[in-house]
């Protein structure tokens, strides 16, 4: 940020800082002007010197009573902003202003470009308003991650509005047309000094009475549609149980019960078409359906008729007859050559037998015996080797046709012979 700097001409020009240009100066200011705290505020004064320019913008002066020390703050309201307000602008006016402070360099002047203009009432509403919407949104009553779906579709739709409005007409229009349900309605004044805590009531009357609930009201001004803004209606919506739909006003119009609601509708009858299907739609979805469902079971159908027909020109009964003969063939041939088989094995088996049969009996022991050979026997085991008896053993000699027990007198071993 400059600054500028003090000091006399030529204290100034000893010091080399030279004389500033009527650029500098508006820089300066300009700079100064920049403070946040002459940004984005709200300014509350008298209309004078109002003058209306072709373009569309508007020129005038807040001015304060003489009491006050009768201060000016030129002002100007841009074209856009001008037709978007509209409304009744007159000299004597006790308005609330918001905008900003600005420098307008080729006037040598600063000036309040005003963005938003209130009568002194109103423009004390939308302050009382804006606050409540920053502490409700502090407490989470506008936040995104409580907002619930709203049902496919609805037994029962409440209604919470004016029992006499145009607007419980249109809603109950445009349901019977789309998708005829049950209207539960929750009679309450839209509009006065006490019409926040009716509604309130409302809603909490017909929370868990049905699957839906349209809050809503016709157009009207700021100070129609203030009930809507009140931290009853807002806490109230937010303690429902049920999906609330907020169709308030028009399409323009928002109010703070529009943040908490679950969904916002642009207009009372946007919100019935919301709430419930199309009726139309849903008939022209049913029918897409049976026809991929009838084209799904014709071609199942066809190819179950194929399958039946290949498997009858399987089991035809001269097929069947040929196959039957077939197998009992191959089955014959198949059992002859087992048979075969078996009986050579059976030979061979035989022969083999007889073989073994021959060397087992040659190698039997008892067959020396005939041939004169003895068997020597001591305590129960044969004696393979002289070297197992003593003299004096008592042994038992197998012999053939019977033993006898000999008593060993001497031993002589090979070596000793």
């Amino acid at each position: 940020m400059a600054y500028v700097q003090k000091g006399t001409l030529g204290e100034r020009q000893e010091h080399g800082t030279g004389i500033f240009s009527i650029t500098e100066i508006s820089s300066v200011i300009s700079s100064v002007l920049d403070d946040t705290r002459l940004q984005d505020i709200w300014v509350r004064g008298e209309v004078t010197n109002f003058r209306p320019h072709v373009s569309g913008h508007r020129y005038f002066s807040l001015g304060e009573r003489a009491q006050n020390g009768g201060a000016v703050l030129h002002c100007v309201m841009w074209k856009t902003d001008a037709r978007r307000i509209g409304g009744e602008f007159r000299d004597g006016m006790d308005v609330i202003a918001f905008g900003s402070i600005t420098h307008y360099a080729p006037q040598g002047k600063y000036q309040f470009i005003v963005r938003e203009l209130r009568h002194t009432g109103e423009g004390e509403k939308h302050l009382l308003v804006e606050r409540w919407k920053t502490e409700l949104a502090a407490e989470g009553f506008f936040s995104e991650e409580r907002k619930r779906p709203l049902p496919r579709f609805p037994l029962k739709v409440g209604v919470v509005t004016s029992e006499t409005g145009a607007v419980l007409h249109d809603i109950r229009n445009i349901i019977a047309r789309r998708y005829p349900v049950e209207i539960v309605i929750a009679p309450t004044a839209v509009q006065g000094e006490s019409a926040h805590c009716e509604i309130a009531a409302a809603l909490a009357r017909i929370d868990g009475c049905c699957d839906v609930i349209i809050i809503g009201r016709g157009g009207g001004s700021f100070e129609d549609l203030f009930p809507f803004n009140h931290p009853d209606v807002v806490r109230a919506i937010a303690r429902c149980r049920t999906p609330v739909v907020s169709a308030i006003g028009h399409e323009v119009d928002v109010t703070l019960a529009d943040f908490a609601a679950d969904v916002r509708a642009e207009t009372p009858s946007a919100a019935a078409e919301l709430v419930v299907p199309d009726r139309g739609i849903l008939k022209e979805a049913l029918a897409g359906y049976a026809k991929k469902l009838g084209a799904d079971l014709i071609g199942k159908m066809d190819r179950a008729s194929r399958d039946i027909a290949e498997l009858r020109s399987r089991i035809a009964p001269g097929r069947m007859e040929r196959l039957i003969a077939q197998r009992q063939q191959d089955t014959a041939v198949m059992a002859e050559r087992l048979i075969r088989a078996l009986s050579a094995t059976i030979a061979l088996e035989r022969k083999n037998i007889c073989f073994f049969s021959e060397q087992i009996e040659g190698r039997n022991p008892l067959r020396l015996l005939e041939r004169g050979y003895a068997l020597i026997e001591k305590d129960g085991n044969v004696i393979k080797d002289v070297k197992a008896i003593e003299a004096g053993d008592l042994v038992l000699a197998r012999m053939k046709g019977g033993r006898l027990e000999l008593l060993v007198r001497s031993v002589t071993y090979d070596k000793n012979l």
